[in-house]
């Protein structure tokens, strides 16, 4: 009637439901893990700049009038950058849903960029918004895998003393 659990819900050898983890592989894999998450970055901003839910008055316009792949060239590039640099932090030390991070700052950025068509000083402020969201991510995932590591280190010392 009161049987344990054979593992416990807290268990470190859980791989399955952790969303951290380190990501290393080949160069490739890396490369087009990048590609494919800007991609997708890009793509959901701009079907989101398609359509508007409500009226006019209350949200935000659909894609204003004008070119269109200026600005969808520039969160490309500026997406790259910006998934590059996840994807060597979760290469390294695990991060907490890198991909996430890398689509919603771009989608987010896309989205703004094709409903207000912003000067290219203000596309440069939003990206380095989402370059300064990025480090922030990059910055608690290194700061957490120093912490594991201090921790563990302390552990040994002591094992060993």
């Amino acid at each position: 009637m009161n049987d344990l659990p054979e593992r416990p819900f807290d268990s470190d050898d859980s791989d399955d439901s952790e969303d951290a983890k380190v990501r290393p592989g080949p160069l490739w894999r890396h490369a087009v893990w990048v590609v494919a998450v800007t991609a997708a970055g890009v793509a959901l901003g701009w079907v989101g700049a398609l359509f508007r839910i409500g009226p006019e008055e209350f949200g935000m316009p659909p894609a204003a009038p004008g070119a269109l792949w200026p600005y969808l060239l520039a969160w490309a590039a500026i997406g790259l950058a910006l998934a590059a640099i996840l994807r060597v932090v979760a290469a390294k030390v695990p991060v907490y849903e890198p991909e996430t991070a890398a689509i919603g700052v771009v989608m987010i950025g896309t989205r703004l960029s094709l409903g207000w068509r912003p000067e290219p000083l203000e596309v440069a402020g939003l990206a380095a918004a989402g370059l300064l969201l990025v480090a922030v991510w990059c910055a608690v995932a290194l700061r957490g895998a120093a912490v594991v590591r201090r921790t563990e280190e302390v552990s040994r010392a002591r094992g060993t003393a």
